[in-house]
């Protein structure tokens, strides 16, 4: 009798284990099944376009890497800054065409130029792949920048040094302070990256008045700046020594130049210190995608463990993906937030967020239109 009991209690637990893997089994072929079927979806479409910021690294990183993991889908980037893409975006949707799918840049032109027209779509549904939507694989779990946080994700995240220098003409002891740089010794041999349009000079701008007043700004601006809205023509002017020191233009734009060997570092040390900054670690989904199910591969893709290592070494701004390396950012002015701050510090210093955006770098850019004209 008690053998009869232990063989049904025998074919009990493997009648359930057998049940279990089952399940199992069949939610992970659920899973692999459609994305499966979005991969297959996005070959027919054969084709992703993408707006990017204007980084010929980016470019070259991004198109190789993917191409090695989809080749079946053409990955088309349109290179330019935020506010020319934007506005491309903006133009066409105005004349009922739709040619980009998803956009990668700053938040304030994403802000003021997508999310207050609503052109963009929620974009935590195409979120398929566990390593991109689970929060824990994400320092500061998942960051986004609107307020509903469902349009503008962020996945980079770090204390920016935007001030850089030639080292044969300026000596780091030289500039300790934003104050230092209204000193009349660097009139005429500073370039600022356009504070009236979007961008890192805007980003950079709207700090300094957010913590050195319209008065401070107003002598800077007196300081007969090369004003420029080409970034690689401003950083040029500093590793060539036409200027002492730039404003507004950062790492990846130096990037060719330090490469080169030219003279141009960060200034790592200030008094007042640096914001903290999503750089063009900013990714949305354009509304009436021509290709929606090739933008959804290549969302996941851009934020897996692989698209962040791509992101993060073409640009130096580095990702907060847990399980990709970030320390080496530091040596090129971009020191991570998970190397430096807690997530409550970064809530309190960014300069990103919608709000932020609102209350800040709409007020000080409409400064920027009065002193520059």
């Amino acid at each position: 009798m008690r053998a009869v009991k232990i063989l049904l209690l025998l074919m009990i637990a493997t009648t359930f284990d057998s049940e279990c893997h089952l399940v199992f089994g069949q939610a992970l072929q659920g899973k692999n099944a459609d994305w499966d079927r979005i991969v297959a979806a996005a070959n027919k479409e054969g084709k992703v376009v993408v707006s990017i910021p204007t980084s010929a690294e980016l470019r070259k990183q991004l198109e190789s890497s993917f191409a090695a993991k989809f080749p079946g889908i053409e990955l088309d980037l349109n290179a330019a800054r935020g506010g020319i893409n934007i506005n491309k975006i903006v133009e066409e949707n105005n004349a009922g065409v739709h040619s980009i799918d998803l956009h990668v840049g700053g938040t304030t032109s994403i802000i003021t130029g997508l999310l207050g027209q609503n052109l963009l779509e929620p974009l935590a549904p195409a979120m398929v792949l566990p390593e991109v939507k689970e929060a824990k694989n994400w320092w500061g779990g998942h960051i986004w920048i609107d307020h509903t946080k469902k349009y503008v994700y962020s996945f980079t995240a770090y204390i920016t040094e935007t001030a850089w220098y030639n080292s044969t003409l300026v000596k780091p002891e030289e500039i300790t302070s934003y104050d230092d740089l209204v000193n009349p010794k660097w009139k005429g041999k500073i370039a600022i990256l356009d504070p009236r349009t979007p961008g890192s000079g805007e980003s950079t701008w709207s700090f300094l008045w957010k913590i050195k007043g319209e008065q401070y700004l107003t002598k800077l601006a007196g300081q007969d700046m090369l004003v420029g809205r080409n970034l690689r023509q401003l950083a040029e002017a500093v590793a060539r020594g036409k200027s002492a020191l730039s404003i507004g233009v950062s790492y990846y734009t130096y990037l060719p130049f330090i490469k080169a060997g030219l003279p141009v570092k960060p200034i790592s040390v200030i008094k007042e210190g640096f914001y903290a900054s999503t750089g063009s670690g900013n990714v949305a989904l354009i509304k009436d995608a021509p290709h929606p199910n090739a933008a959804t591969v290549f969302l996941n893709w851009l934020l897996s463990k692989e698209g962040q290592t791509v992101f993060t070494k073409a640009l130096g701004q580095p990702t907060r993906r847990l399980d990709v390396d970030t320390k080496w950012t530091r040596e090129f002015g971009h020191v991570s937030v998970k190397e430096a701050l807690t997530p409550e510090k970064y809530d309190e210093i960014e300069n990103s967020s919608e709000d932020v955006v609102l209350k800040i770098r709409k007020p000080a850019m409409q400064l920027a239109n009065k002193l520059f004209k």
